[in-house]
């Protein structure tokens, strides 16, 4: 007996939002740039205005455009920008039409820092502060050169420092980041595990009941033997499919491969039948709906407690009962076998299995013997 209601309508996010979010904070970067360029090319065009050096306006207009207009640009021709604008602060200094310490510059050099590799960024600093200097200590006298240098310096230098602690930082998190997709991949295996574990315990239990019966009536009741035949075919049938699923996951690393989904809700049905046919007459009511891999644990935990009801308490009937609440979801399996079956049969390796996966949300786990007779598994997983 099945009882179900309507499913809901999940919620869906647009992909073209995703997309959207990621381009917005790269967008943004590019518009800073510019906007700094903007800014640094009126700078200089006004330094070049009133500069009282013996260079002409033209050369003051030109090094403004050379000096700004490529910092737009810095992100993806780092080095190439570095040059161009070490090189027009270089003569503008030489040509006392500016003796400002070398904002723009630092500004380029920041990113040449947080982009490229350790020896090209010390080869970055290095060619820019000896030019940098070389040019100060030519156009101004002793020992105004030398503070000027000292400045330069500092500047620069602190724009490359926060330059390589940018790429560390950046690093790190990469770095952590593929740690936690290993532990993510190691924790899908086991994952994975626990549902061969689940497939070969249900599926074998299963066959073992049936098989027992075929030939407990082989020469009186051949229908009945050829029927329970026929039972362990589907049942190894179904198996083998299921195993061929996992272990293609385990071997594939394409995340694109094509595989079958995971049993959920929707095959709670057809596990009843398969209970049915082995002598355990299921009960199931089914109230609201779930997300995929939440709905995969409640039927492993189902189906652990069914195949339990199978290998030791059959011929018995069993209620299952899983209510989707606001907050969590409640399961319940219980039958009116023997209640001491779990410590006849041993190890209770199902139970540490069910319990790891309610454990896996932070929901609750209780298993055991009822007062009047029987036996219940009960959980509770929270929805968040």
């Amino acid at each position: 007996m099945v009882r179900r209601e309507p499913a809901g309508t999940p919620n869906t996010v647009p992909i073209v939002t995703s997309r959207v979010l990621r381009f917005l904070p790269t967008a943004y970067l590019y518009a800073l740039d510019l906007a700094v360029a903007v800014v640094v090319v009126m700078v200089y065009l006004a330094f070049a205005e009133i500069s009282t050096g013996p260079a002409p306006l033209w050369l003051g207009y030109l090094l403004a455009l050379l000096v700004g207009a490529p910092l737009a640009g810095r992100r993806s021709k780092p080095l190439l920008t570095l040059g161009i604008v070490l090189m027009a602060q270089n003569v503008a200094t030489v040509a006392h039409i500016t003796l400002e310490p070398y904002t723009a510059t630092a500004f380029a050099m920041y990113v040449v820092a947080s982009t490229c590799s350790r020896r090209v960024a010390v080869g970055a600093l290095a060619g820019s502060l000896g030019s940098a200097w070389l040019a100060v200590f030519i156009a101004e006298p002793w020992p105004d050169d030398a503070g000027l240098a000292l400045f330069v310096a500092l500047v620069v230098g602190a724009a490359w420092a926060l330059g390589r602690t940018t790429r560390i930082r950046r690093s790190y998190e990469a770095r952590q980041a593929a740690e936690a997709a290993a532990k993510a991949i190691a924790d899908e295996r086991m994952r994975i595990a626990r549902e061969l574990h689940d497939v070969v315990a249900h599926s074998l239990s299963l066959i073992t009941v049936k098989a027992g019966v075929a030939a407990h009536v082989a020469s009186s009741q051949p229908e009945q033997a050829q029927e329970a035949l026929r039972v362990i075919e589907s049942a190894s049938r179904g198996t083998l499919v299921e195993m061929r699923r996992l272990l293609g996951v385990l071997r594939s690393e394409d995340a694109a491969a094509e595989l079958a989904p995971m049993p959920g809700m929707d095959d709670l049905p057809e596990l009843v039948s398969r209970a049915s046919l082995a002598g355990v007459p299921v009960s199931l009511s089914v109230s609201g709906s779930l997300p995929e891999g939440l709905g995969t644990t409640v039927y492993r935990i189902v189906q652990e407690s069914v195949t339990n009801v199978v290998k030791h308490a059959a011929p018995a009937s069993c209620t299952v009962s899983i209510v989707v609440e606001d907050a969590s979801v409640m399961i319940s399996v219980i039958d009116d076998g023997p209640g001491e079956r779990v410590l006849a049969g041993g190890g209770g390796h199902g139970l540490i299995g069910m319990r790891e996966r309610v454990a896996v949300y932070g929901g609750t786990f209780w298993a055991g013997p009822l007062a009047g007779g029987g036996f219940a598994v009960r959980a509770e997983v929270p929805l968040t």
